[in-house]
């Protein structure tokens, strides 16, 4: 028998048991195969679904993610502008009531000047009249130091009395 030459029956054999165990397979041995391909061909491509799905749902998030930050973006920015407008409100409000309190400050003053000036005027009319009326004496005094005099003074003031009442 030689390897490169079979003989005929030996190929009948081969052909036979060829046949046999190509049927065999053909009834039990494919369709198994063949299923678990196709189960793992459904698998595969429902995960490939779920995939896709899980990406789009990966996207949606990442568009509401980018939503949600230009929404607080938004919101800072109107909390800052707000905060912004307070306190330029509030320093308006500060300088208005410096404002207000330093013309309070400055009316009183005035007021405080102004009494002062009053008082000090009164008290130099008061010491003026009291000097005058110093004066006024020490010359009465003067003249009339003698009898004569004072008899003299009389008589022109009884005159004056007398001329204002006529």
């Amino acid at each position: 028998m030689s390897l490169i030459t079979p003989d005929f029956g030996l190929l009948f054999w081969m052909t036979l048991i060829f046949a046999i165990v190509f049927f065999i397979l053909a009834k039990f041995g494919f369709p198994v195969i063949t299923k678990m391909v196709r189960g793992r061909q459904e698998r595969i491509e429902t995960s490939i679904r779920q995939a896709k799905e899980i990406e789009a749902r990966v996207e949606e998030m990442a568009r509401e993610h980018a939503g949600m930050l230009e929404e607080t973006r938004r919101e800072q920015a109107r909390i800052l502008r707000e905060a912004t407008e307070g306190r330029k409100q509030i320093l308006e409000q500060a300088r208005e009531d410096a404002r207000g309190e330093a013309q309070k400050i400055v009316d009183e003053a005035r007021a405080r000047i102004a009494e002062e000036r009053e008082s000090a005027l009164r008290d130099i009319r008061r010491e003026v009249a009291l000097l005058s009326v110093e004066v006024a004496e020490q010359i009465v005094r003067k003249e009339l130091s003698s009898d004569a005099a004072q008899a003299d003074y009389l008589n022109r003031l009884v005159d004056e009395a007398v001329g204002k009442a006529n």
